[in-house]
């Protein structure tokens, strides 16, 4: 993801689980219709990603179980924690996610959450869930690779 590193993106949150879990095929970057409070309860890093997932219903896309603490500086009007939030797609985005995950058998859960020019975006994966082995292979070619960087680093040092 090359998107982590642009430097006008500031990052909220990211659903560090999800490759481990879920095997990627294609993601989408959308805006996210929020409240106020909403926004400052995000920039005070007051969300939690765990077990959100997006939803195709009557065309429109809506994140879930996305938990947004309210803040206490808002008690007049305070937001609902856990409120089902439209994300922001392009119709033909929707209906392409809607056939992959009706046909095919797959789920949309968020990446990340992050600010870029101001606004609040999310970037969503449409993925399939890992099997165990799996799980297990990934496992053992991230050990593989941590080792091989750690003989190259010897290897530059000499020793």
């Amino acid at each position: 993801m090359a998107a982590d590193k642009d430097p006008g993106e500031k990052l909220i949150v990211k659903n560090r689980r999800a490759t481990f879990d879920y095997t990627i095929a294609e993601t989408y970057e959308g805006g996210l219709a929020l409240l106020g409070s909403e926004v400052k309860s995000l920039r005070a890093g007051k969300v939690d990603l765990v077990d959100s997932f997006a939803q195709v219903e009557r065309g429109q896309m809506w994140l879930k179980q996305l938990r947004i603490a309210p803040l206490p500086q808002s008690s007049a009007y305070p937001h609902e924690p856990q409120r089902a939030r439209k994300v922001l797609l392009h119709r033909h985005e929707i209906q392409s996610i809607e056939k992959a995950v009706t046909r095919s058998g797959y789920t949309m859960i968020p990446l990340r959450l992050y600010f870029k020019g101001g606004r609040v975006k999310v970037e969503l994966a449409l993925v399939k869930g890992k099997k165990t082995v799996d799980k297990r292979q990934d496992l053992v070619r991230k050990a593989a690779e941590r080792d091989a960087r750690v003989e190259m680093g010897r290897g530059k040092r000499g020793s």
